[in-house]
C-alpha cells in the first residue's frame, strides 16, 4: 500500500471497529449467559425470552436494506457514511447499557422493557454496521488494497470480539465484587464497552478521508431500486447464502462457548484461556491472510479454510476432555474461519462492481446491508439452538457439570460442533457452485466500468475528501 491516502484510511477505519464489535460481542455472544446465569430465568421464562429474541431479531433484519437505502440517498458534508456511523453508535450504546440493567422488572414488564430494548438497539446498530462496513468499497477498488484495509479491520473486528470474550467473566465479576453484586458487575462493563465503541468510532470519523471524484455522481435510489440492487445481483444473493449458512455455524459454535466450560469440561475458568488461544488463532490468520492473498487463489485459501474448519470440528468432537487437545482442535478451527471472514467480506465487496456493471448504480450501502441482515438471522437461529439444546439437554436446570447426563452431554456437543460443521460445509458448496467473480472476472468488470466512463482510471488520482 503505497498510497499515503491508503495507509492512513486503511488504520483509522480498521481501528474504529474495535469498539463497535466489542458491543456487539455483548449482545450475540452473551446476553444469552445474562439472562441464564446472571438473572438466572427459569426454563419456561427462558424458552420464552429465545422465542423472543429471535423473533426480534429476524423481524429487525429485514430493516437492514432500508438502512442501506437511507445510507445510499444520504448527502451532506461529511459524505454519505459518517452521519449512520456516529448516530448508530451513539444510540445503539445507550440501548445496549439498558439491555444489561437490573430495572428491577420481572414477567411480562421485563419481556416488553427488553423487547424495546433490543429493538432499538438493533436499529441503531444496523444503522452504524452498514454506514462502515459499506465505507470500505469506497476507498479503493484495487481487489489486494481492499484485501489490506479488510484484513486489518476484521484483525480491529476480532480484537475487540475476543477482548469481550477473555475479559468479560473476570471483569464482571471483579466489578461484581466493587460493586456489590453481579448483576452490577455487569451493567458497568456494559457501560464500559459502550464508551469504547464510541471512542474507537471517532477515530474513524475524524480519520478516515473519502474520495472524491473517483466515482460517478448518481442519482438517488428509490425503495423499487433497492429491491432490484438485491434480488437483480445474482452474485450478491449467492454470497448471501454462503455468507449466512457460515455465520450460522460460527455463531453457534461461539455462543456454546461458557456453557460448555462450565457444563461439559467443568471447569469455568478455562473458558478465558480457551478463548484467548482462538483469539492468537484468529488474529494471526488474518495477518497471514494478504500475505497469502499474493500467492493464491481466493479459490484455494476458502478451500484450504473449509478443510481446516472440518478437521478442527472433528477433533473436538472426539476428544477427550483435554485442554492441550482442544486447543488443537480450536487453534484448526478459528484459523480456518479467520480466512473464511475475510473471503466473505472480499466476496461482497466485488458484488458492488459487478452490480454496477449490470444495472449502472453501486449502492454500496444496500449492497453492504446483507451483512447485518446475515449476522441478524445467524445470531437468531444460533441463540435458538442454543436456547433450546440447553433446555433438551438438561444444562439449564443443572447446578454443575457432574448434573449433566451423558446424553446431555452428547446433545451439546452435537449442536456446538457437528451440526456448525454440516452448516458450513454447505456454504462452501455453495460458493464453489454458484460464485463466479474471480480475480480474471474483477478485472474485466473494472475495465468495463473503466471504459463506460462510470469510475476512474486509477485510485492514484484520486482526491481526498
Amino acid at each position: 500500500m503505497g498510497n499515503t491516502l491508503d495507509r492512513r484510511n486503511k488504520y483509522c477505519f480498521g481501528l474504529g471497529t474495535v469498539g463497535r464489535d466489542m458491543s456487539y460481542t455483548m449482545v450475540s455472544m452473551f446476553l444469552m449467559i445474562y439472562l441464564t446465569e446472571v438473572l438466572k430465568l427459569p426454563d419456561h421464562t427462558l424458552l420464552i425470552m429465545t422465542g423472543i429474541l429471535m423473533a426480534l431479531r429476524i423481524f429487525d433484519a429485514v430493516n437492514d436494506p432500508l438502512m442501506g437505502l437511507i445510507v445510499d440517498n444520504t448527502r451532506s458534508r461529511w459524505g454519505k457514511f459518517k452521519p449512520g456511523m456516529l448516530t448508530g453508535v451513539v444510540a445503539g450504546g445507550v440501548l445496549m447499557v439498558l439491555m444489561f440493567t437490573d430495572l428491577g422488572l420481572s414477567g411480562a414488564a421485563y419481556a416488553l422493557a427488553f423487547t424495546f430494548f433490543y429493538l432499538g438497539w438493533d436499529l441503531f446498530y444496523g444503522l452504524n454496521d452498514i454506514s462502515y462496513w459499506s465505507m470500505l468499497p469506497s476507498l479503493s477498488t484495487d481487489q489486494k488494497v481492499r484485501e489490506q484495509i479488510g484484513s486489518f479491520a476484521r484483525i480491529c473486528a476480532n480484537i475487540g470480539l475476543f477482548a469481550v470474550v477473555v475479559g468479560i467473566i473476570p471483569l464482571t465479576n471483579l466489578l461484581g465484587n466493587v460493586t456489590g453484586g453481579l448483576k452490577q458487575g455487569w451493567f458497568f462493563f456494559a457501560v464500559l464497552v459502550a464508551l469504547l465503541a464510541i471512542i474507537f468510532q471517532l477515530i474513524t470519523l475524524f480519520g478516515v478521508k473519502e474520495r472524491k471524484g473517483f466515482f460517478k455522481e448518481e442519482e438517488k435510489t428509490s425503495l423499487l431500486d433497492m429491491f432490484k440492487v438485491i434480488f437483480k445481483n445474482d452474485q450478491l444473493l449467492w454470497v448471501a447464502v454462503s455468507m449466512a449458512l457460515f455465520m450460522i455455524g460460527y455463531t453457534t459454535t461461539a455462543n456454546f462457548g461458557v456453557h460448555f466450560f462450565k457444563y461439559i469440561y467443568g471447569d469455568e475458568g478455562m473458558y478465558s484461556i480457551f478463548a484467548l488461544v482462538l483469539g492468537v488463532s484468529q488474529l494471526s490468520a488474518l495477518v497471514l491472510f494478504p500475505v497469502l492473498g499474493r500467492r493464491f487463489s481466493r479459490k484455494k485459501l476458502y478451500t484450504a479454510a473449509t478443510i481446516l474448519v472440518a478437521a478442527g470440528y472433528l477433533w473436538f468432537f472426539f476428544s477427550p476432555m483435554n485442554m492441550f487437545l482442544l486447543g488443537i482442535a480450536g487453534v484448526l478451527i478459528f484459523v480456518g474461519e479467520g480466512f473464511i471472514q475475510i473471503l466473505m467480506l472480499m466476496f461482497l465487496a466485488d458484488t458492488i462492481e459487478y452490480g454496477q456493471l449490470k444495472m449502472g448504480k453501486r449502492n454500496e450501502s444496500v449492497t453492504f446491508s446483507v451483512q447485518p441482515f446475515i449476522n441478524k438471522i445467524g445470531g437468531a437461529l444460533a441463540n435458538g439452538i442454543l436456547g433450546i439444546t440447553l433446555v433438551v439437554s438438561g444444562v439449564n436446570r443443572a447446578g454443575s457439570a457432574a448434573e449433566v447426563t451423558s446424553g446431555g452431554v452428547l446433545t451439546m456437543k452435537f449442536s456446538m460442533m457437528i451440526l456448525p460443521l454440516i452448516i458450513i460445509a454447505a456454504g462452501y458448496f455453495i460458493y464453489l457452485t454458484k460464485y463466479k467473480i474471480d480475480e480474471k472476472r474483477y478485472a474485466e468488470i473494472l475495465s468495463d466500468l473503466k471504459n463506460r466512463g462510470d469510475i476512474g482510471t486509477s485510485n492514484e488520482s484520486q482526491n481526498d475528501g
